[in-house]
């Protein structure tokens, strides 16, 4: 019985470590595509829309900050 419970504790806590990291990437990316931004509350709601863009098109994390930085440039021609 013991063991049992140091099983489930153990699963528990390593399944909340990982949603965790998962929430803090999820909120590192948001945070990169506000910054990128600024304060224009169009561009700030155009960009959160390229972010979710991105994860549609499967950009890797690796390269989202250069995909985002380029649809920012993109932003200011339209």
């Amino acid at each position: 019985m013991d063991y049992f419970i140091i099983f489930i504790t153990t699963a528990a806590a390593l399944v909340f470590h990982g949603w965790l990291i998962v929430r803090f990437r999820c909120w590192a990316d948001r945070d990169l595509a506000l910054s990128l931004a600024g304060n224009d509350p169009a561009k700030r709601a155009w960009m959160l829309e390229r972010l979710a863009r991105a994860g549609d098109e499967g950009i890797k994390r690796r390269d989202l900050p250069r995909w985002l930085e380029d649809e920012a440039g993109r932003y200011a021609k339209n």
